[in-house]
């Protein structure tokens, strides 16, 4: 009878260690990315990760110094037919147009007014900040954020009826949980606004609204009566677009990123001063390479254009995501 109960104890302590070790197995084996078609994209992202985490490894980077920047237009989320947050400006011109009889005769505000998206494009970056400072201005912290949040929640995209805020890419949030499970740190780098993207950034990525770095407005600090707020006012504060990306990366986090992800050549610094980092480096860009589920452009564009960052990353070997080939879905609410 003893021996009959040493042998079940025995048989019940190996089946149980067999099934830890097939959980363990199972943990180990599933795939972090399932959105990423089975590729070499996906398999150097994947190396880079298992070789600046493995402590054995000559690669190996230390956890502070695990940085990841990615850029949010056309990298995390879609981006035509034009900005989304020019959208916005758009909108609040709209709205704001009566209280300014003298928009109708001066651009970019008449084309805002009626619809001539050319005419609005047409007077360049100086235009579009002209839009952004007169519709942004005036408007406490709290003014915006609401003002933000509404806008999210009652317009929707003409292509595709949801929410701009839905139009995020799964891919890509499946490579920041990715990265986050690995112990690195994920920012936001971006050259829309800092505040917009903070509405509700950290819902959609999983980003705390100190990760995230964009342009910006100057702002004053008001007090009265026991309260305090910030202002925006009409003035440019910050520019986080081209050379600005290294520059807001050095003011903000103090660290050159060792995984810098774009897909324009405004991220074309950012994925430099990446390159330039003593530790191992990953720089990732994205081409919009599917016209059917999502866009297909890239050097003839006004929005997004890849040019010398295509040329550059293929000359320096880095890596660049095919979207039509890489990615087997491309926006959450698409998911089964």
């Amino acid at each position: 009878m003893k021996n009959l109960l040493l042998i079940s104890v025995f048989s019940f302590l190996l089946i149980a260690c067999q099934n830890k070790e097939a959980t363990t197995e199972i943990k180990t084996t599933s795939d972090p990315l399932p959105s990423w078609n089975e590729g070499a994209t996906k398999d150097a992202i994947l190396k880079f990760v298992s070789e600046v985490t493995d402590e054995n490894s000559t690669f190996f980077v230390p956890v502070e110094d695990r940085i990841a920047t990615f850029d949010n237009d056309g990298n995390l989320w879609s981006e035509k037919p034009f900005y989304y947050q020019l959208k916005f400006a758009i909108d609040r011109v709209k709205e704001l147009a009566p209280e300014h009889p003298e928009w109708l005769d001066k651009q970019p505000f008449k084309g805002a007014i009626e619809d001539d998206l050319d005419a609005v494009l047409a007077t360049g970056t100086h235009g579009l900040l002209e839009l952004v400072m007169a519709t942004h201005a005036g408007m406490t912290e709290d003014e915006f954020n609401t003002s933000v949040d509404s806008w999210l929640k009652n317009n929707t995209h003409s292509r595709f009826n949801q929410p701009y805020n839905n139009l995020i890419y799964q891919p890509m949030l499946e490579l920041l949980d990715y990265l986050r499970a690995n112990e690195f740190t994920t920012f936001i780098v971006s050259g829309g606004g800092i505040d917009f993207i903070r509405v509700w950034g950290t819902e959609a990525y999983g980003i705390p609204t100190h990760q995230i770095i964009g342009s910006s407005l100057k702002s004053a600090w008001e007090y009265s009566e026991g309260a305090g707020v910030i202002r925006k006012t009409a003035e440019i504060n910050f520019i986080d677009d081209h050379e600005g990306k290294p520059v807001g990366i050095h003011q903000h986090i103090g660290k050159k990123p060792i995984f810098a992800s774009g897909n324009s050549d405004g991220d074309l610094q950012m994925l430099r001063y990446a390159a330039s980092n003593s530790h191992p480096s990953f720089m990732l860009y994205l081409h919009h390479t599917d016209a059917e589920r999502e866009w297909a452009y890239d050097r003839e564009t006004h929005v997004g254009k890849l040019d010398k960052g295509l040329d550059e990353a293929k000359d320096r070997g880095w890596t660049v995501i095919d979207m039509k080939n890489d990615w087997n879905v491309i926006y959450p609410f698409q998911l089964k």
